[in-house]
């Protein structure tokens, strides 16, 4: 399953991800921004996911704003959610690899243009397997912890 949203400056590429995932014959469920609102907020629509990907056993999430950024800041605010930044391939194939992450937030403004890239991205963001190094499962078990106030040294 992955579950898809953008605000108004992720909106147009959010259009395009929605149509190429379903191609790739993916499990998609697009939780909006349904119309163009200028005055939409980011926060609400990486909210919507970050509550489904928690929800569903194996799931994934693509958000979309201007800058990426600020999709990214919202969804790590919550225990097991692990949002990347990814701006290239590379990233995206670490970030799953190294940080097993569940979310990715694609920064509009930089790859809305730019088919081949996002398409990249997305490809190696589904197609990479976490590596479940024991550092790497130690390191997701201590970001959790962080996440729910539990903070060890």
């Amino acid at each position: 399953m992955i579950f898809v949203a953008a605000d108004h400056n992720g909106f147009r590429l959010r259009e395009k991800v929605l149509l190429y995932l379903l191609r790739r014959g993916e499990e998609v469920y697009d939780l909006g921004a349904h119309e163009l609102d200028p005055n939409d907020d980011f926060n609400v629509y990486a909210v919507g996911v970050v509550k489904e990907v928690k929800s569903h056993k194996n799931a994934v999430g693509i958000l979309m704003c201007g800058g990426g950024q600020g999709m990214c800041m919202t969804a790590n605010r919550f225990s097991g959610i692990r949002a990347a930044l990814v701006w290239d391939s590379e990233e995206a194939e670490i970030t799953r690899n190294d940080n097993d992450a569940n979310i990715i937030c694609l920064p509009a403004r930089v790859l809305e243009d730019n088919d081949a890239e996002w398409k990249t991205i997305i490809d190696k963001f589904l197609d990479t397997p976490f590596a479940k190094a024991a550092r790497y499962v130690r390191r997701n078990n201590a970001l959790d912890r962080i996440g729910e106030g539990r903070v060890k040294k």
